[in-house]
């Protein structure tokens, strides 16, 4: 399997900004402020880079990851272009922490929600879908199984309103809203960035499922001044960007599995892959090992990384073996996109 993906004309690619307003729509929300950006000196040394800074979405909005920063923005966008918002249902499908931010928010609205899960969701992550409100739907198959089978039950109930976090054709203007949503998390890195008087970041790493994270690190780094290194993180046993890269078309492969639940998709999603095709700089594949590794010397570090979380950092070791040069004297920023209780592993 190949593992290593680079395409160096990425850091000449260039996009619009996602619309203004997203960040003051978060800073009305209860409960919102920035997440930390750690400093880890200890890992800089060890990569032999400037400075190591881990933004960690271990608490976010009351939640033990990122994604609520997408439902919320995504449903409120949603919301405002129906007539009727009363007795609308939100339905979704989730490896985890998608589904409990989409019932989250469900609940501070006062909305129903559905939840649709594929195999292989820890069944804390799914009581924790469920103490929030929502309704919860099993489906014995994979992430992509699980998409169709909500996707059907939102057609089917003209109250529905499917809130899903990738794309196909057809089906584009909420997963957009959604990636715009998560541009919050880049604004904020910025700004601590300068607040802790770092250079602007000059590699970026980025933990990748479907890519919609991505996209909005890829839109968020190429429409503005600063235009560091973007680095996707997948599992081996899911590298469907990685594939997709390698081929030069989207691709839907055969997953297997792995400890990083939230990771593991089968297929990009179809907004997120043009702009990673055209602006993503590297592409990595780990291990469950090479994970577990990360996530216990975070954890030595204080911070609390889930499987997810940790691939960014483990996907950065990984990359500078295919890649030394990759990351000298640079400002990196790991992105820990959950905590370990967001969607702890089977094994």
């Amino acid at each position: 399997m190949v593992r290593w993906f680079a395409r160096p004309a990425a850091r000449a690619w260039t996009c619009p900004p996602v619309p203004p307003g997203v960040a003051a729509f978060h800073r009305t929300l209860p409960g919102y402020a920035p997440t930390p950006l750690v400093e880890l000196p200890s890992l800089a040394a060890e990569l032999g880079v400037r400075r190591v800074l881990v933004k960690d979405e271990s608490s976010r909005l009351g939640l033990p990851a990122f994604k609520i920063l997408g439902a919320s923005w995504g449903i409120h966008r949603a919301l405002s272009d129906t007539r009727e918002a009363t007795g609308v249902r939100l339905v979704t499908a989730t490896d985890g922490n998608h589904g409990r931010a989409v019932a989250a928010t469900a609940r501070l609205l006062g909305l129903k929600a559905d939840v649709y899960v594929p195999y292989g969701v820890h069944p804390a992550a799914m009581a924790a879908i469920k103490a929030e409100g929502a309704g919860l739907t099993e489906v014995p198959g994979p992430y992509d199984e699980a998409v169709r089978r909500a996707a059907e039950a939102a057609d089917a109930d003209p109250s529905a309103l499917l809130v899903q976090d990738t794309a196909w054709p057809g089906y584009e203007r909420v997963p957009q809203w959604i990636v715009e949503g998560y541009s919050t998390l880049f604004t904020e890195i910025d700004v601590q960035l300068a607040e802790a008087g770092a250079a602007p970041a000059g590699l970026v790493a980025v933990p990748v499922g479907v890519g919609s994270l991505a996209q909005a690190a890829v839109t968020h780094y190429r429409s503005g001044g600063c235009a560091p290194t973007v680095l996707s993180v997948e599992p081996d046993a899911a590298p469907c960007l990685l594939t997709s890269l390698h081929q030069d078309r989207l691709q839907t492969i055969e997953t297997g599995s792995t400890t990083m639940a939230g990771l593991n998709c089968a297929t990009p999603s179809t907004l997120a892959w043009p702009v990673l095709r055209s602006g993503l700089d590297a592409a990595v594949a780990v291990t469950d090992a090479d994970t577990a590794r990360a996530a216990k010397d975070l954890s030595a570090l204080g911070i609390s990384a889930g499987p997810c979380g940790a691939a960014s950092l483990a996907g950065v070791r990984a990359a500078l073996v295919h890649r030394p040069s990759l990351a000298p004297a640079h400002t990196v920023v790991l992105l820990n996109t959950e905590g370990r209780a967001a969607n702890p592993s089977l094994t």
